[in-house]
C-alpha cells in the first residue's frame, strides 16, 4: 500500500503509473464518453509548453518548471481538458503523472502541507510525520529534482497554493486548474475556457442524450445556447434527454425557458434544476444528501448510510445519478476497474447547489442523523478492516462471522486495497466528525477506529504521517469535552511521532503538556508514562541530571505500587542515564538494584543482563577484578537461563575481561565456546561484535 497517494485530510493527490521510477496510485477517472472539442484550446497549451518564456529570452537557464494554467469557471470543463492533456502528455514524461485537488469539497483550500505530502507518498520518498509546510515543500522539491513528472493541480483558489508545490525542475510541467490567473506565478499565460463551439456543444449532447440529437440540429444548437454550451450543464440535459426517450430535444428547449427565475442567467443551475426535479423523491432525496459525503467521494456503502436504504437500491441510485451525469466514477486507488467496489465523486460544479438543497429541504435533525448514520457504518468497515489482519484469533474469527456480509472482507489484502482506496474519504470524514462539535462520542469511536486500522495494515512507522493528524483530531475533541485522560494520550502519542521525526524540544513540550492532564486524570499509568516520556526527552537531549532526575520520579510512583517488572526496568534506564553521564557509583547502585529486583522475580535473563552491565560500568570505574566477577556470574546466569544468545553475549564480555586481565588463553576459549553458541543459533552478524563496542576504552 505503499505506493497510494492520499493527502492526510480528505482531498486526494493522485499519481498515474510510472514503471521505470516505480510512482504509482490513483489512475485518472476514466470517462464514460470520450472527449470532446477544445483542440484549439489544447493545441495553444502544447504550444505554450515550447515557446520561450522570460527566462530563456533573457539568457537566463530557466530554474523552475513550465506552468500552464487552465483558467474557466466551474462547471466549464477545464479539469477535463487538463486529464485530456495530461492524457495526451503522459507519454513525454516517464516519471509519472502526479494529481491533487487544492480545494476541498466544502469550497475550502486545502493546505498547502497536506498536498505536499500526498505529493511525496505518491513518489514514494520519504513523509516526515507532523512536518510544517516549508520542510515538506521542500522535501517535495529534492524528490523531484532530475524526474520528469507531469504534475496536474486542479481548481487552485490562488497563486499561494501553486508557487510553494512547483518544482525547481526543467523537465518537470505543472498545468494548473483555477477560476482566474494566479497572479504572482511568473510567466503563466492562463488558457481562459469558455463554451463549447455548438459542434462540439452538440456532439457532447449526443454523447449522453443519443442520436436522436442530430435529427433536429436546429434544436440541439437551441439546447447548446441555452446551456451557454458549458460541458457540464450539456451532460446533465444529455443525461435527462437519455432518461426520457419520449422527449423531443424541442421539449428540452421548451424545459430549460421554463425554469424557476432565480436561475436566469446561470446555466448549469437550470440544467441541474432540470434534472433534479425529474428525480423520484426517493432518488432526489439520496442525491441532495450526498452533499454530506467526505471528499465528495462516495460508495454504496456511503449512500446507502446516508438515505437509510438498502446497499442494493444506493447502488442503483448511484449507477442512474452516473447515466444522468450527476457523479463521475472514479477508479479507486490504482486497482484495475472491477477489483474494488465503484467509487463516485461529486462535481465540485453541483456541490454548492447540492448543499443549498440540503440547507433548504432538511431539517437540521434530520441531517445531523444522516450523518452519525454514515460515521457509524464507516467505523463498522473500519473494524472489519483490522480485524482482518487477525484471522488467526477465533475470537476475532467469530466476531467478524457476526457482521453482515458486506461489511467483511476476503482477505487482508482486500480490506487493505479498501483502506488505501478509501483513505481520502476516512481522513476527511474523521475531520468532519470532529469540526461539526455535536457527535464528539462517534468523532473519538472513527479516530480510534482509523488509527488501529492503518496500523494494522500499514505499520506504525509507515502510518505515521496520517497517525499525526488522526492524534491531534483527538486532542482537539479532548479539549473542547474536558477529557483530561484522553488529552493526555494524544499529546503523548504526538510526542512520540516528534521525537521519532528528531523534534525533541516540541517532543517535550508535549510530554509535560501530558504530565500535567495525566495529573488531572489522576491515573497512574498515565502518569508513568508521561513522567518517562519527559526523562527520556531530557536523555535525549544530553542533560544526563534532569533525565536522571525524572526517571527517579517514575521509579517512586512504581515503588509505591509494588510493580517489580517496572522498577527493574526503570533501574535499568537510571543506570543507563548514570553512566551516560560518567557518574559510575550510581550506575553500579542503579545496575545492581536492577539485578535483585530480577532475581526476586526469578527473571534470569534480566538479571543476567544487569550483572552484564554492571561488570562494564566497573570496567568504566577501572574495577578490573570485580568486573571480571561479575561477568562469570552474568556468564552463568545466562546459561542457566537457556537464552543461547544471551549467553553467547555474556561469554564474548567476559572473554574481553579475560583479554584485558592478561589471561588470553581462558579469553579464546570462551570466544570458541560463544562462536558455537551463535553459529547453533545462526544469529545476525552484527551480534559478534557487540561485546567489544560496548566495552570500554
Amino acid at each position: 500500500m505503499r505506493g497510494r497517494q492520499v493527502d492526510g485530510s480528505g482531498p486526494v493527490a493522485e499519481a498515474g503509473r510510472a514503471q521505470q521510477t516505480g510512482v504509482r496510485g490513483r489512475q485518472a477517472p476514466s470517462p464514460s464518453h470520450p472527449f470532446v472539442g477544445r483542440a484549439r484550446e489544447i493545441k495553444e497549451l502544447r504550444d505554450d509548453i515550447v515557446r520561450a518564456g522570460l527566462d530563456t529570452l533573457s539568457g537566463r537557464k530557466r530554474p523552475r518548471s513550465r506552468v500552464l494554467l487552465i483558467a474557466g469557471q466551474p462547471g466549464s470543463g477545464r479539469t477535463a481538458l487538463a486529464e485530456e492533456l495530461a492524457r495526451q502528455l503522459a507519454g513525454e514524461y516517464p516519471d509519472g503523472v502526479l494529481r491533487a485537488r487544492l480545494t476541498g469539497a466544502d469550497g475550502e483550500p486545502v493546505p498547502t502541507e497536506r498536498t505536499a505530502r500526498a505529493l511525496l507518498a505518491a513518489l514514494g520518498a520519504p513523509v516526515p510525520a507532523g512536518a510544517e509546510e516549508d520542510v515538506l515543500t521542500a522535501a517535495l522539491r529534492r524528490a523531484l529534482d532530475g524526474r520528469r513528472a507531469l504534475i496536474v493541480l486542479d481548481d487552485a483558489a490562488g497563486a499561494e497554493q501553486v508557487d510553494p508545490l512547483l518544482p525547481d525542475e526543467s523537465g518537470c510541467l505543472v498545468v494548473a486548474v483555477s477560476r482566474g490567473p494566479l497572479t504572482g506565478v511568473p510567466d503563466v499565460r492562463p488558457c481562459t475556457l469558455g463554451g463549447l463551439d455548438t459542434h462540439a456543444a452538440v456532439k457532447l449532447l449526443e454523447r449522453y442524450g443519443g442520436h436522436r440529437i442530430t435529427c433536429d440540429p436546429v434544436a440541439a444548437a437551441a439546447v447548446a445556447e441555452e446551456c451557454g454550451s458549458q460541458p457540464a450543464a450539456l451532460i446533465l440535459v444529455g443525461g435527462w434527454l437519455a432518461a426520457r426517450p419520449k422527449m423531443s430535444v424541442l421539449d428540452v428547449v421548451k424545459r430549460l425557458r421554463e425554469q424557476r427565475p432565480e436561475s436566469a442567467g446561470r446555466p448549469l443551475a437550470r440544467a441541474f434544476w432540470l434534472a433534479y426535479e425529474a428525480l423520484p423523491a426517493t432518488a432526489a432525496r439520496t442525491l441532495h444528501l450526498l452533499a454530506l459525503a467526505p471528499a465528495g467521494l462516495v460508495d454504496a456503502h456511503t449512500a446507502s448510510a446516508l438515505a437509510g436504504c438498502s446497499l442494493s437500491t444506493a447502488q442503483s441510485l448511484l449507477e442512474d445519478f452516473t447515466v444522468r451525469g450527476m457523479l463521475r466514477t472514479e477508479t479507486p486507488g490504482g486497482a484495475p476497474d472491477g477489483a474494488l467496489p465503484p467509487q463516485y465523486r461529486v462535481p465540485g460544479c453541483l456541490t454548492p447547489l447540492l448543499r443549498a438543497l440540503l440547507e433548504a429541504q432538511e431539517r437540521e435533525t434530520e441531517v445531523e442523523l444522516a450523518r452519525a448514520r454514515m460515521l457509524e457504518r464507516t467505523v463498522r468497515q473500519l473494524y472489519s478492516c483490522r480485524a482482518a489482519t487477525e484471522r488467526d484469533d477465533p475470537s476475532v474469527r467469530r466476531r467478524i462471522d457476526q457482521l453482515p456480509r458486506p461489511l467483511r472482507f476476503p482477505s487482508p489484502a482486500a480490506a487493505g486495497e479498501w483502506l488505501d482506496a478509501r483513505l481520502p474519504a476516512l481522513l476527511a470524514a474523521a475531520r468532519m466528525a470532529v469540526e461539526d462539535g455535536r457527535l464528539d462520542t462517534l468523532a473519538r469511536r472513527l479516530v480510534s477506529a482509523l488509527t488501529r486500522a492503518l496500523t494494522a495494515h500499514l505499520g506504525a512507522e509507515a502510518a505515521a504521517p496520517e497517525l499525526y493528524g488522526l492524534h491531534q483530531l483527538v486532542l482537539d475533541v479532548a479539549r473542547r469535552c474536558e477529557m483530561p485522560l484522553e488529552k493526555a494520550a494524544a499529546l503523548l502519542n504526538l510526542g512520540d511521532l516528534d521525537a521519532r521525526a528528531g523534534r525533541t524540544a516540541e517532543a517535550l513540550g508535549r510530554y509535560r503538556d501530558a504530565l500535567q492532564a495525566a495529573r488531572e486524570a489522576d491515573d497512574p499509568y498515565a502518569i508513568s508514562r508521561a513522567l518517562e516520556s519527559v526523562a527520556t526527552a531530557h536523555q535525549e537531549l544530553g542533560d544526563w541530571q534532569r533525565a536522571a532526575d525524572w526517571f527517579r520520579r517514575g521509579l517512586e510512583l512504581r515503588l509505591t505500587r509494588g510493580e517489580l517488572a517496572e522498577q527493574a526496568r526503570l533501574y535499568g534506564k537510571l543506570g543507563t542515564v548514570h553512566t551516560q553521564a560518567g557518574q559510575w557509583n550510581d550506575a553500579l547502585r542503579d545496575w545492581r538494584a536492577a539485578a535483585a529486583v530480577c532475581r526476586r522475580l526469578r527473571d534470569l535473563p534480566g538479571h543476567a543482563r544487569a550483572l552484564s552491565e554492571a561488570a562494564l560500568v566497573l570496567e568504566y570505574a577501572g574495577r578490573a577484578r570485580e568486573a571480571l566477577r561479575i561477568c562469570r556470574e552474568a556468564a552463568e546466569c545466562a546459561r542457566q537461563s537457556g537464552d543461547v544468545r544471551l549467553e553467547a553475549m555474556a561469554r564474548l564480555r567476559l572473554a574481553d575481561a579475560l583479554e584485558r586481565r592478561g589471561d588470553g588463553a581462558a579469553a579464546e576459549q570462551h570466544r570458541q565456546a560463544a562462536g558455537e553458541l551463535l553459529a547453533a543459533d545462526e544469529p545476525a552478524p552484527e551480534v559478534l561484535g557487540a561485546a567489544r563496542s560496548a566495552a570500554p576504552g
